[in-house]
């Protein structure tokens, strides 16, 4: 490797892993924010924050390794132009592709990195993830009783206590309702004092009240006239409460499984055939029931004829009133039943419309999860055509500049992107759609890469002019070449 090459992939891979960090951490911000309440209050330990945080981390890799790309791209270039290296290059021989190649390669490497993490560690990564997330989003605050409130987060009590001391932890003036017990009977506790402890294991927790009194009503059942009301005094009583509740449990892996995001190319390939398969079996299921009920119809207009011959045998003085009952009859009868045969048909039909949309709404949510894996490692390069040149011709470094620009360019990529998302679930495009921003990226790159390697002044309307007129020679010697 030439001290050049060198030169260059120091100053590239150090503004990269910089800008990458930095997009990791905002991101990991935005979520804390967004979850702070679900996290705060609850007796976590920091081993479950730190591995939510973990995991949260890793699924925004692939949204933060294509800014890190640009702003680093830009940054670079930036520098080089600011501090006339790009000139000394040029001076030396080296044009600016030859500069860019040792990016283009890492850049390349990274593309390629991007995809193995999106299709293998991503998948696990949000699995784990969302499990987490979803037990701590659902596991109940810990227990914390705060003077003249009233507390009811433990199962079948609610406890309200009048003054806590917050250095002995002593309270006072309790009250315990107890909704444990069969619904005809309640109970209430009340005491001058006590502590709360928990067990060692956490899993109980130990109420010890001093100088109280126990009521007990019976509004039902066997003891309802005999004793109505218990009162009980007392000097000490413990009570025990169950915290199993409380307690952080892991949910199963298989109950997340079935998500699309959480599965590689390969089993979303399998998925979507199956739904396909699926959706090939209910068009024929419900086309053949349409069929047969349709069919009924003709079955029943036969019957004027059959009904007709045994009039015509049963009554031969009478035929003609007979009959014409009879064709009035009949003409009710199928009508009848020809609405109800088209009333049901078209409430099959309106259950299958629902159920084909849902279908195709839920296979193109795979579709966008299955290319997102390729559309975001290949931003890496697209963000690259076009940060690097970029850079080139502002010929600004530092942080500013450069920060806004990449800002600017990924916003567009990202709004872009979006908007791609949102048509393709919605139905408005097919799944191709998930390539659009790539596309509008491409051409602005190239652009901005010849634009750049021919030293072109923004102002010089001469470079416009000779690019046209190359499109318009290439165009006719094709021409030429097809007649």
């Amino acid at each position: 490797m030439k001290k050049i090459d060198r030169h260059i992939l120091r100053s590239f891979i150090g503004p990269l892993l910089l800008t990458f960090s930095i997009a990791v951490f905002v991101l990991l911000m935005q979520f804390v924010w967004k979850y702070i309440d679900d996290m705060v209050g609850k007796g976590l330990s920091v081993g479950v924050i730190a591995e939510l945080l973990f995991y949260a981390s890793a699924t925004f890799v692939p949204m933060a390794l294509p800014i890190a790309v640009l702003f680093a791209s830009i940054m670079t270039m930036g520098n080089f132009g600011e501090k006339y290296e790009l000139i000394a290059m040029k001076a030396g021989g080296i044009s600016l592709r030859r500069a860019m190649m040792p990016m283009a390669v890492v850049v390349t490497l990274l593309t390629g990195v991007a995809f193995y993490f999106a299709n293998n560690v991503l998948p696990a990564a949000t699995l784990r993830y969302r499990m987490t997330l979803y037990d701590v989003t659902r596991k109940k605050p810990a227990v914390n009783i705060r003077p003249s409130e009233y507390y009811s987060e433990i199962e079948g009590y609610v406890i309200r206590v009048n003054e806590k001391d917050s250095e002995t932890g002593e309270l006072k003036d309790i009250i315990i309702y107890d909704h444990t017990q069969r619904p005809s009977q309640s109970s209430l506790i009340l005491a001058d004092r006590g502590t709360m402890q928990t067990s060692p294991d956490g899993q109980y927790m130990l109420f010890t009240l001093y100088n109280g009194h126990s009521y007990t009503e019976e509004t039902e059942g066997e003891n309802h006239n005999s004793r109505p009301f218990t009162s009980i005094d007392f000097k000490e009583q413990v009570i025990t409460f169950d915290l199993s509740s409380f307690a952080f449990d892991k949910s199963d892996k298989e109950s997340f499984r079935s998500n699309c995001q959480m599965m590689n190319v390969k089993q979303l390939d399998s998925t979507t055939r199956q739904i396909k398969q699926d959706a090939v079996k209910r068009y024929e299921d419900f086309t053949a029931t349409t069929i047969s009920k349709m069919s009924l119809y003709q079955r029943y207009t036969q019957l004027k004829k059959a009904d007709g011959k045994a009039i015509r045998k049963a009554s031969p003085f009478d035929y003609e009133k007979s009959i014409a009952e009879l064709e009035r009859l009949n003409q009710m009868r199928v009508m009848n039943r020809a609405r109800a045969i088209g009333d049901q048909v078209l409430s099959d039909y309106k259950v299958y419309s629902q159920v084909m949309k849902s279908d195709s709404e839920y296979l193109a949510r795979h579709y966008v999860v299955w290319y997102r894996k390729y559309t975001f490692s290949i931003a890496c390069i697209v963000l690259f055509l076009v940060g690097a040149p970029f850079g080139s011709i502002v010929r600004k470094g530092g942080l500013g500049m450069p920060l806004v620009a990449s800002v600017l360019f990924f916003v567009m990529y990202y709004v872009i992107d979006m908007i791609d998302e949102k048509s393709v679930r919605g139905g408005a495009m097919g799944e191709w759609g998930m390539w659009v921003a790539t596309l509008v990226f491409i051409p602005i790159g190239i652009f901005l890469t010849v634009y750049a390697t021919t030293d072109s002044s923004p102002s010089n309307l001469r470079w416009y002019i000779k690019l046209r007129e190359k499109i318009s020679r290439r165009r006719k010697k094709t021409t030429a070449k097809s007649e």
